[in-house]
């Protein structure tokens, strides 16, 4: 089997992305990640360009991966000895440095300013200095495809340059993300038939064509044996060949599973959803629900004809089973739903129910009739496993909401500005007892943070017997959505929730008040962490 090679550049092209920026201590935490998977490199960044990347390369992480800076080619005029941006990529430490330098004729003259020759020149120089200081050198050979298609012979000469100086890696890269995979494949393989060894190529995509995974797909059928990408497609623009699609169809589709191998084992791939969604939560993103492999409805049946095949034989309508990636099925309900889905949902929820029974459709009515109110049960399983319970009469009582209210003030500060202040009470029965409780929406900071938020924290913050179940619940995403227009506007709230286990789970509320929408979704999140955990009934 051939070795295919992986390198990460979360880093530092997925820094790159638009919003997006790591403390040092994030990049460590990411940097350990990607080495428990088992990446082949890890580029940490570019030291010396920012302060953040200098103090990772400082306090560098120990990987079994290759740890590896990021620069560029040294400047016209001067010695690769005597240039402090190269220096300062030297300086990090480690053992691989990847270089990046013009491939295109086009940017050589107009970008740089400077000539042909010249350009040639420092990539050989740069490479050189790298190599007799012992370091393992990589060449990004930039806007390499744009450069090809116009003057071939000069993209090919930058890259033996670098080859001749002693690079361990020449990486192809289509820096504007405009080449497509079949062109990628051809001009590959004619970089090969040109003299250069293909276990000396990589390649470097990006996705503006949402064609990045297939272009390094077929630069690898052409010959590439290196890799470059970013978790969850992270970078530049629209972003880099994204390695949580890439490293699964390495592992698990043919050809690639039977030619090629990597430092990815099968027990490491089983944390690759795991790893896609901690990335989100550092940037405190939504995870993308759609992404391939590892987002949470990449195995989701919605349709009743599929959800039927699926109880019988998986394989029907699933191409890998989700465990292989860590994700997991989901049947959601709808009102698309027939009683396989209902039946199957149920019994992933742990309720078993007999075929036939006359609550299921009872069930399934009311969620087509609450759907037409607004309601989305599709994307809330917890409110509609709650709904489920009701009219199995399986739901256990735990409190009594006997009233709430919100009130938003504007008033001013002591720097004589207004601002607002929300206050929430809510007034809930447990047993005999009635208990109240008050909150404010302020932040340390002294700013307001909304009618919702303080709802939030009156709710969750004395429930006598169950204050130790819900404590532990955290507020992921709130997501609002007008469902009809005009006067009759109604609101849909969906609220996702987590808990330190690192469960989480939907619920939906829907009204012509967005208030009342957002407390009928946090009033379901509690009641289904309260279920699901075991919490007494009253």
């Amino acid at each position: 089997m051939d070795r295919l090679y992986l390198y990460d550049t979360t880093l530092r092209d997925g820094q790159q992305t638009q919003g997006v920026q790591f403390s040092t201590p994030e990049k460590q935490r990411i940097a350990g990640a990607l080495d428990a998977l088992g990446l082949d490199y890890i580029e940490g960044g570019w030291p010396g360009a920012n302060p953040t990347d200098s103090a990772f390369f400082e306090a560098a992480p120990k990987t079994r991966a290759t740890l590896t800076a990021f620069g560029m080619t040294k400047r016209a005029g001067r010695s690769a000895a005597n240039d402090d941006v190269l220096a300062a990529v030297m300086n990090a430490g480690t053992g691989s440095v990847c270089l990046v330098g013009k491939a295109h004729d086009f940017h050589v003259t107009e970008a740089l300013g400077i000539t042909l020759g010249e350009n040639l020149e420092n990539i050989r120089a740069s490479v050189a200095h790298l190599v007799a200081q012992g370091r393992e050198a990589l060449f990004d050979a930039e806007h390499f495809f744009d450069g090809y298609k116009a003057n071939p012979d000069y993209a090919l000469s930058c890259c033996r340059a670098a080859l001749e100086a002693g690079a361990r890696w020449i990486v192809l890269c289509d820096t504007n993300g405009g080449t497509l995979p079949g062109e990628i494949g051809r001009i590959v393989a004619e970089v090969i038939d040109a003299g250069i060894p293909g276990d000396r190529l990589g390649i470097h995509t990006h996705n503006d064509t949402e064609t990045a995974v297939a272009g390094s797909l077929a630069a690898v059928e052409a010959g590439a044996r290196q890799i470059q990408g970013t978790l969850n497609g992270l970078g530049e623009r629209c972003g880099n060949a994204n390695l949580t699609t890439l490293i699964p169809t390495l592992l698990l589709k043919e050809p690639w599973a039977s030619r090629f191998e990597t430092g990815i084992t099968q027990d490491a791939l089983k944390d690759l959803t795991r790893l896609s969604r901690m990335l989100d939560d550092i940037l405190n993103r939504v995870p993308t629900r759609q992404a391939p492999y590892v987002g949470s409805s990449a195995f989701a049946h919605k349709a009743g004809l599929h959800a039927s095949a699926i109880v019988k034989n998986p394989s029907t309508y699933e191409h890998i089973d989700p465990a292989l990636v860590g994700n997991a099925r989901i049947i959601p309900m709808s009102n698309q739903a027939g009683q396989s889905n209902l039946r199957r949902r149920l019994s992933e929820a742990g309720i078993e129910v007999d075929k036939g029974h006359p609550a299921l459709a009872e069930i399934l009515t009311e969620i087509k009739a609450r759907e037409d109110e607004g309601y989305s049960y599709d994307t809330a399983q917890a409110s509609f496993e709650l709904l489920a319970r009701r009219a199995l009469g399986i739901m256990p009582r735990f409190f009594e909401v006997k009233r709430y209210r919100v009130t938003v003030e504007r008033r001013k500060n002591k720097y004589d500005q207004m601002v607002s202040l929300s206050e929430a009470v809510v007034v809930v029965k447990i047993g005999d007892q009635k208990m109240l409780s008050v909150s404010e929406s302020m932040d340390e900071s002294g700013s307001d943070r909304g009618p919702v938020n303080a709802l939030a924290k009156a709710l969750g913050k004395d429930l006598g017997p169950y204050q130790g179940y819900i404590d532990d619940i955290r507020l992921v995403d709130f997501k609002v959505r007008i469902t009809q227009g005009g006067t009759e506007a109604v609101t849909r709230v969906v609220i996702d929730s987590e808990d330190a286990t690192g469960r989480r789970w939907s619920t939906v509320g829907v009204s012509a008040n967005i208030v009342d929408a957002s407390f009928e979704a946090l009033l379901d999140a509690i009641l289904w962490k309260l279920v699901r955990d075991g919490a007494p009934a009253s």
